[in-house]
C-alpha cells in the first residue's frame, strides 16, 4: 500500500449532544465517515455517547463547553461570572462580549476547564487525547492562555488551531459568516504562540469553516483537500471539523436549555450523507487520504511553530 500524502482527523464535533446526534455520529464513524469525535460532556447524552464510543472503538476527545448550557463544576451554577441570571453559561456571542468587557473570571474558566476534563476521564475512564473549544472558546483571548496551561499540566497533547487555508476566496460564504472566520482566524493565529509554549500540538492544516452545513459537498471537500495538499512536504496532517447527525428532536437535547437551530435542522443529516458518499471515500483513495486518528499523528510533522 503506498504512502498516504495526508493524514486525516475527520472530527465529529458535538457528542454528547442529543440521542439523535449520537446516533448520527457513530453511523457515521461505522460508515467510514469520521474517525474522531469530540465529547460535550455537559450534553444531556453525554454518558449514552461515552457508552457509544467504549461500544464501537471510536477515538474521543474533549469538546470543551464555556458557552452553551449549564456548567459542570457546581461551584459556578450559581453566581459565577460565567453563567447569566438563569445559571446558563451567555452563549456563543454572549461570552465573548463578557469578555470583551473584562467580566469573566480567568480563575473560574480554570476551574471549569478541569472540570470537563475530570467529567471526560470519569465518563470514558481515560484522559482526552485532544481538547477542543465548543464554539472556538479555547482561542479567545486570555481564554487561550488557561487552556493551553491546562492542556499543559494535564499532559493532553493535541488542539485545534482554526486556520483554514482558501477561507477568503469563498465567494458562497454570506456576510455575516465570512466577518466571523475571519475574526476566528484572527483568534487562531495569535494563539499559535501561546499553544507553542506551552507544547500543545495540532495538524499542519485545519479544515471545516468552509464546509459546514449546506456548504458541504464532495465538491468543496475535495477544494479543501486541494488546500490541504498544496504542499512539497511528503505527508500532510490535516483535521476536518464536521457536524454529522439526526435532527433534534424540539424537546430533546442540547446542553441543559434545549437544543439550538442548527441542531435542528436538517444541515446534520446533509453533512452525514457527503461525508459517507461513496464518491467522497473514493476521492480519499484517488488522492492517497488516510483517516486516522489525533493519536496515529505521533512520529509526523504535525506541530507548526509560531514563526511558520
Amino acid at each position: 500500500m503506498p504512502q498516504p500524502r495526508l493524514k486525516l482527523v475527520v472530527t465529529g464535533d458535538d457528542f454528547g449532544y442529543c440521542p439523535r446526534r449520537n446516533q448520527g455520529i457513530v453511523d457515521c464513524f461505522l460508515a467510514g465517515g469520521i474517525s474522531s469525535v469530540s465529547l460535550l460532556v455537559n450534553g444531556s447524552a453525554a454518558q449514552e455517547a461515552a457508552d457509544l464510543a467504549k461500544r464501537h472503538s471510536i477515538p474521543i476527545g474533549l469538546h470543551a463547553n464555556l458557552s452553551e448550557g449549564v456548567p459542570v463544576s457546581p461551584s459556578l451554577q450559581q453566581a459565577s461570572t460565567l453563567v447569566n441570571p438563569q445559571g446558563f453559561f451567555h452563549g456563543k456571542a454572549g461570552f465573548r462580549q463578557q469578555l470583551e468587557k473584562q467580566q469573566l473570571s480567568m480563575e473560574q474558566v480554570e476551574v471549569e476547564l478541569r472540570a470537563q476534563v475530570q467529567r471526560f476521564t470519569e465518563l470514558t475512564g481515560h484522559l482526552p487525547q485532544h481538547m477542543d473549544g465548543h464554539q472556538h472558546v479555547h482561542i479567545l483571548p486570555e481564554v487561550r492562555g488557561v487552556f493551553a496551561q491546562v492542556l499543559s499540566d494535564l499532559k493532553i497533547p493535541y488542539t485545534r488551531v482554526p486556520v483554514e487555508p482558501g477561507l477568503h476566496s469563498c465567494s458562497w460564504l454570506p456576510a455575516h459568516l465570512r466577518r466571523f472566520y475571519t475574526q476566528v482566524e484572527k483568534d487562531a493565529l495569535e494563539s499559535i504562540p501561546v499553544f507553542s509554549r506551552c507544547g500543545i500540538r495540532w495538524p499542519d492544516v485545519y479544515l471545516g469553516l468552509t464546509t459546514m452545513g449546506q456548504n458541504m459537498s464532495v465538491a468543496n471537500l475535495q477544494r479543501a483537500l486541494g488546500h490541504a495538499l498544496a504542499t512539497d512536504k511528503p505527508v500532510v496532517t490535516a483535521e476536518l471539523m464536521v457536524h454529522p447527525g439526526y435532527p433534534s428532536s424540539p424537546m430533546e437535547g442540547g446542553c441543559g436549555e434545549g437544543p439550538d437551530d442548527f441542531s435542528q435542522s436538517e444541515e446534520r443529516q446533509h453533512e452525514l450523507r457527503v461525508l459517507t458518499e461513496p464518491a467522497l471515500l473514493h476521492l480519499y483513495k484517488q488522492q492517497r487520504v488516510q483517516l486516522c486518528a489525533f493519536r496515529d499523528l505521533s512520529g509526523t510533522s504535525c506541530v507548526r511553530e509560531a514563526n511558520q
